[in-house]
C-alpha cells in the first residue's frame, strides 16, 4: 500500500495546472448511457474514480476507452441495466447510473452506494423524484430496483421539490428528465458549477435544460428514445484548485500561480483566505496566491454552493491550525467529516471537537508524524499539514488510495512548485 512522505519547511513558488473536475466528469460519463452514439470527453483527470466509472459502464454494456485526458464511450453489447455492489461500493457517485438507466431502458437495478465514510448521505431524494416521474421503486437486499410506468415505460415530466439541496440527486433527476415525456420542474436544486456543466452536456445531447446552476430548473425531455452523442472538454476542478490555494498559503513566503482556477467558482474560499491574511489575485486564466505575514483566525461554516464548500473544510482547518488565535469551524453538510482531526492532533494541532464544530487554537508549529488518511479531502489536509512542519521534519501519510480518488499526481504537482514530497511504493499499512 502506497504512502506519501512530506518534509516541511519549504516555501512554494512557480505554477501548478489544475486538472479537469472529477465531480463534473463522473455524471457526464454516466450521461453517455442516454446515447448510443460515440461520445468524447476531453480534459478528464487521470483518477481512480474515473477508472471505476469506466469499469461500471463497461459492465453495463458500453465500450469505454480511457486514455487520459480523453475518454471515449460508445454503445457496445446489449445493455445490462444492473450496477452490482462490487463496483458501486467503491464510489458513491455510482448511484448516478440510476437515472439514465431507467430513463433510457425503462428499468434499473443499482446497489446502494459506498464511497468515503463521512456520513450517511441517503438517496431518498433521488428515489422520491423518480417516483414523481412514474417509477415504481423498491429496495431489495441492498439494491434499488426501479421500473418505468407500466413495468418499463417512458418516464413522465413532473414537479420535483428537493427537501434539501443534493448534488447527486439533482444530477440523477436531470438525466432522467432528459428523456422523460414533457416538462420537468425541479425546485430547491443544488447549484454547484458541476451541475451547470451537466446542463450544458444535456443541451448538447438534445434535451432542453433551463436554469442549471440555479435553485429552479426546467427540463423538457427529447422527443426521441435516446439522445445524441457529444464532444466536450471538462471544466477545471475547483476543489483541486482550492486545495493548492491553501497549500500555497500554508507556508509563509510562498508565491504560487494556480493555472485554470476560476475566481467565480471559489468566491467563498477566496473571501475567507483573504480574511486570514492571504493575497489572492486573478491573473490571466488563473489565480495568484501569496502569503507574507502571519495567519489570522477566521470562522467558517460549510454550506451548499455558493457557500463555503464542505470539500474544503479539512484543508482550511489545517491553515487555521497555525493562525494566531482561535477559529471555529462548523460542518453542516456531513456528520462525520472531522475524522482528520485526531491525526492532526498527533501532529500537534490544538483542536477541540464539540458536535459538528471544531474549535482550533493556533499553535506555533506542527510536528512530523505517521498519520492515516480517512477520506479523500482529509488525506489532502494531512499532506498540507506535513508541509507546515519545520525543515526536514518528516510526515508519512498512509492509505493514500483515498487521495488517488480525487487528486491527479498530487505529489508530482506539489514537487513541481517546491515541496519536498515523494510517493513511497508498498509502504507498511
Amino acid at each position: 500500500m502506497d504512502a506519501i512522505r512530506v518534509r516541511g519547511g519549504k516555501a512554494l513558488s512557480g505554477s501548478v495546472r489544475i486538472s479537469g473536475a472529477k465531480n463534473a466528469a463522473l455524471p457526464i460519463l454516466c450521461a453517455t448511457l442516454l446515447s448510443d452514439g460515440a461520445s468524447r470527453l476531453r480534459n478528464v483527470p487521470d483518477l481512480r474514480d474515473i477508472n471505476t466509472t469506466a469499469a461500471l459502464l463497461r459492465f453495463l454494456g458500453r465500450n469505454v476507452t480511457v486514455n487520459a485526458p480523453e475518454v471515449h464511450v460508445a454503445a457496445g453489447s446489449d445493455v445490462r441495466p444492473e450496477a452490482p455492489y462490487e463496483l458501486v461500493k467503491q464510489m458513491r457517485a455510482s448511484i448516478l447510473v440510476l437515472g439514465p438507466l431507467v430513463a433510457r431502458f425503462g428499468r434499473a437495478k443499482v446497489s446502494l452506494p459506498g464511497g468515503c465514510a463521512i456520513g450517511a448521505r441517503p438517496v431518498d431524494q433521488h428515489l422520491k423524484g423518480l417516483e414523481a416521474m412514474g417509477c415504481t421503486i423498491r429496495i431489495e437486499r441492498g439494491y434499488v430496483i426501479a421500473e418505468g410506468p407500466g413495468g418499463g415505460g417512458r418516464l413522465k415530466g413532473a414537479e420535483v421539490y428537493f427537501d434539501i439541496p443534493t448534488v447527486t440527486g439533482t444530477e440523477n433527476l436531470m438525466m432522467a428528465a432528459a428523456l422523460a415525456k414533457g416538462r420537468t420542474t425541479m425546485l430547491n436544486c443544488a447549484r454547484e458549477p458541476e451541475i451547470e456543466e451537466l446542463g450544458r452536456i444535456l443541451n448538447k445531447m438534445g434535451a432542453e435544460v433551463d436554469g442549471a446552476g440555479t435553485d429552479v430548473m426546467h427540463i423538457r425531455g427529447a422527443d426521441r428514445g435516446d439522445l445524441a452523442p457529444f464532444d466536450h472538454a471538462i471544466i477545471p476542478d475547483r476543489i483541486e484548485a482550492g486545495t493548492y490555494m491553501v497549500a500555497a498559503a500554508a507556508v509563509e513566503g510562498s508565491d504560487v500561480r494556480i493555472d485554470g482556477a476560476e475566481l467565480s467558482d471559489l468566491e467563498a474560499l477566496v473571501s475567507k483566505m483573504r480574511s486570514a491574511g492571504c493575497e489572492i489575485e486573478s491573473e490571466g486564466h488563473g489565480l495568484r496566491v501569496r502569503r507574507k505575514g502571519p495567519l489570522k483566525p477566521v470562522n467558517i461554516t460549510t454550506a451548499p454552493h455558493p457557500g463555503f464548500p464542505t470539500d474544503m473544510q479539512a484543508q482550511f482547518l489545517v491553515l487555521m491550525a497555525l493562525a494566531k488565535g482561535e477559529s471555529v469551524i462548523t460542518e453542516t453538510i456531513f456528520e462525520n467529516r472531522f475524522m482528520h482531526v485526531p491525526e492532526l492532533q498527533r501532529m500537534g494541532a490544538s483542536v477541540a471537537l464539540r458536535g459538528n464544530t471544531a474549535v482550533v487554537q493556533g499553535v506555533d508549529k506542527l510536528y512530523g508524524a505517521s498519520v492515516m488518511a480517512t477520506d479523500l479531502r482529509a488525506s489532502a489536509s494531512l499532506v498540507i499539514a506535513g508541509m507546515l512542519c519545520d525543515a526536514g521534519d518528516e510526515t508519512e501519510v498512509r492509505r493514500v488510495y483515498h487521495i488517488d480518488r480525487g487528486y491527479e499526481r498530487i505529489e508530482e504537482k506539489l514537487r513541481g512548485i517546491g515541496a519536498d514530497i515523494e510517493r513511497v511504493k508498498g509502504a507498511e499499512a
